[in-house]
């Protein structure tokens, strides 16, 4: 006879280390005791783990079971963790349940991610579930899926914190106290005026520091930092890191306070340029879902792009070692450097490509930058040049001799000085012409460099041994 082990005994793992329950085991038996009405104890566990994490088995159950256990939770609890779920999940329930719990449920939602959920619809769901919503939330639901994707406005949210200049701290704290339920943060709350401009923000703590009667426009910050709706998000994660902010105000472009930008979702913001950027430094086109839910079909064509383009490249590589057969039939040792030379020259100008990009992502560096980064880049790849190349020649000795190994030497040094600055300069061209440095990437710049670098071998090599 099997003794089952009680659910509440389980542990989620989170650190991926053999003390913890993995998702997917838990989501079996959770799936079992359902099944033999056993609901209760299921409610329990749930209740007492992390939204996230039970966002992490629920994604790990059959479709229909995953709604089943999610109804067990109350409907603020389902709809943040609605909000972990991937959003494949998201819509896969959204379409199981009925109008009026679906409105319900998004009811219940943070307005950005209930904005969020609701441009994923497809548009006869979205039109049939608009009206069901009170005036104010279909108004508010409009505009904020209304921004285009990849700017503020489509990452910031609505429900935040207001107060009017007039009100003392105490008044202002009791004010605080009745928008905290409805509030995404209390933290900082926005001044405005009866036009919603905005005039100020104060913190929490200026306010509970503050007088009684001190006035809140006696306190607030006038000169608080903002950003634009229509400006692209990477902005907005930005000054949320340079200035340490909990929250950003977002304003229109009439100076009206429209939304904020909270640390959690800049956070969720930088993940995705990471990412972004990553997929283009590894040239691939970047992919809209989840990896593991990606098609055959859409791995394909996230990748056959730049593979195609960049074997018709690299045919200039074999072109060149034609055009020089004849120094090649001469000196056969030149063939066993001709891979390290070449990598040679990819790895260089790789590690300048990633320095770059990197900086130019940070803002560590500008374009105005580049003369004299240039001229850096120059003395630094010439020494890791010389340095490779005292490494080499007494290889090249003793393969071909000295005649040989001055070649490979010089090669060595021209091919990293070459490498090098190409990957230093292609991310400021591109930014020059306003696409994304980060397209500078490692295939792209070694590509270049292979081609370059057989010209420059076979020239050096042509020229020294008198062919």
């Amino acid at each position: 006879m099997t003794v089952q082990t009680p659910l509440s005994e389980f542990r989620f793992d989170r650190d991926s280390e053999d003390t913890g329950i993995d998702a997917g085991f838990i989501a079996v038996e959770i799936q079992r005791l359902m099944g033999e009405g056993q609901s209760q104890a299921v409610r329990e566990f749930i209740e007492s783990q992390e939204l996230a994490d039970v966002a992490a088995i629920i994604e790990e159950l059959p479709e229909n079971d995953d709604l089943e256990v999610m109804r067990l939770l109350s409907l603020h609890d389902q709809a943040e963790l609605l909000g972990y779920l991937r959003p494949s999940s998201q819509v896969a329930i959204a379409t199981c349940i009925r109008r009026r719990d679906l409105v319900a449920l998004m009811s219940a939602m943070s307005h950005d991610e209930r904005a969020d959920l609701y441009k994923q619809l497809d548009a006869e769901a979205q039109e049939a579930i608009l009206p069901a919503f009170a005036k104010a939330e279909r108004e508010d639901l409009r505009r904020l899926a209304a921004y285009e994707e990849w700017t503020v406005g489509s990452v910031m949210t609505s429900d935040y914190a207001t107060l009017a200049p007039d009100l003392t701290s105490t008044q202002a704290i009791e004010a605080l106290r009745s928008q905290a339920i409805e509030a995404e943060t209390i933290y900082y709350a926005y001044i405005i005026d009866a036009e919603r401009r905005l005039l100020g923000v104060v913190s929490l703590r200026d306010l509970l520091t503050a007088r009684p009667r001190q006035r809140v426009s006696e306190i607030m910050d006038t000169e608080p930092v903002w950003v634009r709706a229509d400006a692209e998000q990477e902005e907005a994660a930005k000054l949320v890191a340079r200035y340490d902010l909990l929250a950003l105000p977002v304003l229109d472009n009439n100076d009206r306070l429209v939304g904020i930008v909270t640390a959690d979702d800049a956070m969720d913001v930088t993940e995705e340029e990471v990412t972004e950027d990553f997929y283009k430094g590894s040239i691939v086109q970047p992919i809209e879902m989840s990896v593991a839910e990606a098609t055959i079909a859409t791995l394909y064509k996230a990748r056959i792009f730049w593979l195609v383009l960049l074997v018709f490249g690299n045919i200039f590589s074999g072109a060149g070692i034609a055009y020089f057969e004849d120094t090649i039939a001469a000196h056969l040792a030149l063939l066993f450097f001709l891979p390290l030379l070449i990598a040679s020259g990819g790895n260089a100008g790789t590690q300048s490509a990633t320095l770059m990009v990197r900086a130019l992502a940070t803002g560590d560096v500008r374009p105005a930058d580049f003369g004299k980064l240039l001229s850096r880049e120059a003395v630094v790849a010439l020494t890791l040049g010389v340095t490779m190349a005292v490494a080499v020649s007494t290889i090249g000795v003793w393969r071909g001799g000295p005649e040989i190994a001055w070649v490979v030497a010089l090669a060595m040094i021209s091919i990293v000085l070459m490498g090098a600055l190409i990957g230093m300069c292609l991310p400021f061209i591109f930014a020059k012409f306003n696409r994304d440095p980060a397209a500078a990437s490692g295939p792209l710049v070694t590509s270049i460099a292979d081609v370059l670098g057989v010209l420059i071998y076979f020239t050096i090599a042509t020229q020294l041994l008198g062919l």
